[in-house]
């Protein structure tokens, strides 16, 4: 048998069999003086969780009941941390591994989903993606353009990465398909990968475009009682990402040269496209007046009204649940929706604050960042560091929530450990900034795999671009930490 009919070896079974391990070694471990046996437990199901996370032995919310399952029996056999002489009891652990549920972040999240499962169930999303490409023009700098802008818009919409890219990337290799190229062409490439590495930027630029987003967000309102308005979050990112959007295009025309300059056809494909998908639908025109009205809300929270963003999208999917003046209803929704992202970023939530309450996420951060010296060390070094140590991280990550999990927490604690010179909330949400650079790998994001699965590029020719907008989003992170973000108070 040649090497390339071989089947491929399931690994599964030692990853789960290595979480496991190393959960059973860290629980059998002596208790260090400095942390109680609660924190030494929260630390053990966190390595149980990133090994499983880390190597997908499992689907993601198979691996949240899991969690919620190992919280309830370590946590509730552990003594109690205000009172030693008792057991925390199954009961009131369960209490904390379901806490993440009860969490404001996580309403938001499901709420965000419902918007991309209303765009989806009325094609909007591909409508306003076919319009801007029918007006760029035919020649490949300008699609390009196109693709870029597409991605932009649709972030102040649709509060999805996956749903973004979904909308996008079809129509791109559309374009290449009418121009008579195999859809693993170099302008297949090109395009494809311009419109995932754009949502990524601005998985950065708006607060509500990615759902990691909102885990840190969780953790902030819960630790430092700061909530960050939608306008606030787009005064420290979006110039941030207005930049990487203008690096990104010209990375992206020097870096892959397309079969040609000019995508004959293309603008009749489109054209075509919008035909099949008929006149304007009173739906969908429904959709545009919530759609606008929900982002008047988020733009003017804390401004001109109270209401917070997660309020305003419950309501306004309550609206577009409604019948007559809805857009779509329960059934329909049912099959859209991702219901284990909702389990996963609610056991994650969890997770994140048992660290927290436990003192295990304080613990580990005085032993891997003390280790480091950063408590000695300038506040732009200390962020250089921990920024290079998150997107190396992340290249084992495919969950950019799933890391927000795991980190948020300890680079919270770490605020108290170094005891920095600046902002706390604003520290710590430079990282979360960096927890969404998803530029290096397929693996790297979701939207990255929903494109790579069309086998419209090789890892090389992600990498080719990813090398090159990783390295300049993170200089940027720290010119922007040195001057524009001092200078408005976010540090």
């Amino acid at each position: 048998m040649s090497s390339e009919t071989k089947p491929k070896r399931n690994l599964k079974p030692i990853w789960i069999a290595l979480a496991f391990i190393a959960m059973i070694t860290i629980v059998l471990l002596p208790t260090p003086d400095d942390l109680p046996i609660m924190g030494q437990r929260a630390l053990a199901i966190l390595a149980f969780a990133v090994i499983l996370w880390v190597s997908e032995a499992v689907s993601y919310p198979v691996s949240a009941a899991m969690i919620i399952s190992l919280i309830a029996l370590l946590i509730g056999f552990s003594p109690d941390m205000a009172n030693p002489e008792n057991m925390v009891g199954t009961k009131g652990a369960l209490k904390m591994a379901l806490a993440g549920f009860s969490n404001s972040a996580v309403a938001l999240v499901a709420a965000a989903l419902f918007l991309a499962a209303a765009m989806q169930a009325t094609n909007l999303h591909k409508r306003l993606a076919l319009y801007i490409l029918s007006k760029v023009g035919v020649k490949t700098g300008a699609i390009v353009f196109g693709a870029i802008l597409v991605s932009v818009i649709l972030a102040f919409f649709v509060p999805s990465a996956t749903a973004r890219a979904g909308a996008v990337v079809p129509i791109l290799l559309g374009m290449v398909a009418a121009f008579g190229l195999p859809h693993n062409s170099r302008l297949g490439a090109l395009l494809v990968i311009t419109a995932v590495q754009s949502v990524s930027i601005w998985n950065v630029g708006i607060k509500t475009g990615a759902a990691q987003n909102m885990v840190a967000l969780g953790f902030i309102e819960k630790e430092f009682g700061v909530s960050v308005a939608w306008s606030t979050w787009f005064l420290y990112a979006a110039p941030w990402s207005i930049i990487m959007s203008i690096v990104l295009y010209f990375v992206m025309i020097k870096l892959i040269k397309p079969e040609t300059k000019v995508v004959e056809g293309g603008k009749e494909l489109i054209q075509g496209q919008l035909k099949e998908l008929g006149p304007m639908k009173a739906r969908e025109i429904r959709l545009i007046v919530v759609s606008l009205l929900l982002l008047l809300f988020w733009s003017t929270e804390e401004k001109l009204h109270p209401l917070d963003t997660t309020t305003v999208t419950i309501i306004a999917i309550a609206i577009l649940l409604a019948p007559k003046i809805g857009v779509f209803d329960w059934k329909t929704v049912e099959k859209l929706i991702p219901w284990g992202t909702i389990i996963v970023f609610a056991v994650g939530i969890a997770l994140g604050t048992l660290l927290l309450d436990t003192d295990g996420a304080q613990w580990l951060s005085d032993k891997v960042f003390g280790a480091m010296g950063l408590d000695s060390m300038p506040l732009l070094a200390t962020i250089a560091l921990l920024s290079l140590f998150n997107i190396l991280i992340h290249l084992g990550f495919a969950s950019a929530t799933s890391l927000s999990s795991a980190l948020i927490p300890i680079f919270i604690a770490l605020t108290t450990t170094i005891a920095i010179d600046a902002n706390s909330v604003g520290f710590v949400l430079i990282q979360q900034f960096v927890i969404s650079f998803g530029f290096l790998l397929p693996v790297s994001a979701p939207q990255n795999m929903l494109a790579y699965g069309t086998g419209a590029f090789t890892v090389k020719d992600f990498l080719k671009s990813g090398v090159p907008l990783t390295v300049i989003g993170y200089l940027l992170i720290l010119l922007f930490s040195a001057t524009y973000w001092k200078w408005i108070g976010l540090l």
